[in-house]
């Protein structure tokens, strides 16, 4: 019986060199690198691709030679980060299974703003926020300081320390610089004084009506151990490893919280996952202020795989990386149309044997 084939699916790097924002598309040289070595181990024939600016390509590598599933690692490119939700939403019209989360969430958490709508209408807490579609910047009717944020990036690309601002000049003239920058909308959102975690969600089992329960995994906590800057995970926190600023911002992982306080955050970010119906894995950032009340700041579906928070949470459960990348191959598989249909021929066989036994 041939080994059941699959793509390992990712963007190549497209920003110049002196581009700013260049270190944010690389990590996901690593994470192809880790992958592949897991699943290169077996029992699959791997084959790579990475997707630049040539769509054609990629189309012609699914016509040509159709995977059995693909291991979708591909972000979106750096210039043009909606193609994130294009590349799903081609392998969903093929009917081509891949891991991690459906084009219509990959679509919706990529806009901040609509992200947010939903997170208050289903109930869940986040910050109050206005949008900002046209200059002049109006006035927040909420307490200051606020953090200003294009609404439509990720990896904190267009945030740093002059991100948050504590009056209408400083305000107006942020949101001014992310427009010529990025354009809009921009989001304008209360800053939420306080811890901030990584809170990875991965599926469970599948119960006996094949539904996937939300489990949350042990946290991570970002570390702000400079006062003289401003607790946030700026680009350069996040990105700039020559920096002060990253030195200054660990990430730890696993930390302990009070049970009372934990079992809110996985109220929230378990409700998070399921409203955007996140599938496989997620990430949710929050914040938590000093009442103890966490604050949904981001969902993120298409997280960095090989992260500290994810690797550790999953160690602390019982779980190896490498086993939780296969069975994401696993259940990408159990998601092709043709071997759906062939288990339950053969399932109709065995009961129908055993009937006539």
């Amino acid at each position: 019986m041939m080994l059941p084939q699959v793509m390992i699916l990712y963007n190549e790097p497209v920003l110049p060199l002196d581009h700013p924002d260049y270190a944010s598309e690389r990590d996901i040289l690593d994470i192809v690198r880790s992958v592949t070595k897991i699943l290169s181990a077996g029992p699959y024939r791997i084959r790579k691709l990475g997707i630049g600016n040539d769509l054609e390509l990629f189309l012609a590598e699914l016509r040509d030679d159709r995977p059995d599933a693909v291991f979708n690692l591909f972000e979106g490119l750096a210039d043009r980060p909606h193609t994130e939700t294009t590349v799903a939403g081609v392998l969903e019209w093929l009917g081509i299974p891949f891991t991690g989360c459906p084009a219509d969430t990959l679509t919706m958490a990529r806009d901040k703003l609509r992200t947010k709508y939903m997170l208050r209408g289903a109930g869940l807490p986040t910050a109050a926020a206005i949008a900002v579609e046209r200059l002049p910047c109006p006035k927040p009717d909420f307490p200051w300081p606020v953090i200003v944020k294009p609404a439509n990036q990720d990896a904190s690309v267009g945030i740093d320390q002059s991100s948050v601002v504590t009056n209408q000049a400083a305000l107006a003239e942020r949101v001014e610089r992310v427009f010529d920058r990025f354009g809009g909308p921009v989001l304008v959102e209360q800053y939420i004084e306080g811890r901030e975690f990584h809170v990875s969600v991965v599926d469970g089992r599948p119960d006996s009506h094949g539904r996937c329960p939300a489990h949350v995994l042990p946290l991570a906590e970002i570390k702000y151990k400079d006062p003289n800057l401003w607790p946030i995970y700026s680009y350069d926190a996040k990105w700039a490893e020559d920096s002060w600023e990253y030195r200054a911002t660990p990430l730890v992982s696993p930390v302990i919280v009070p049970n009372e306080l934990m079992d809110r955050i996985c109220e929230v970010s378990a409700g998070a996952y399921r409203l955007l119906n996140c599938r496989d894995y997620a990430r949710v950032d929050l914040r938590v202020n000093k009442e103890g009340q966490p604050f949904i700041l981001e969902v993120n579906p298409n997280p960095f795989l090989t992260s500290l928070a994810m690797i550790n949470g999953l160690a602390v459960v019982g779980l190896s990386h490498a086993q939780f990348v296969r069975d994401l191959v696993e259940a990408a598989l159990a998601r092709d149309p043709a071997r759906i249909l062939k288990a339950r021929k053969r399932r109709r066989r065995k009961r129908t044997m055993q009937e006539a036994t």
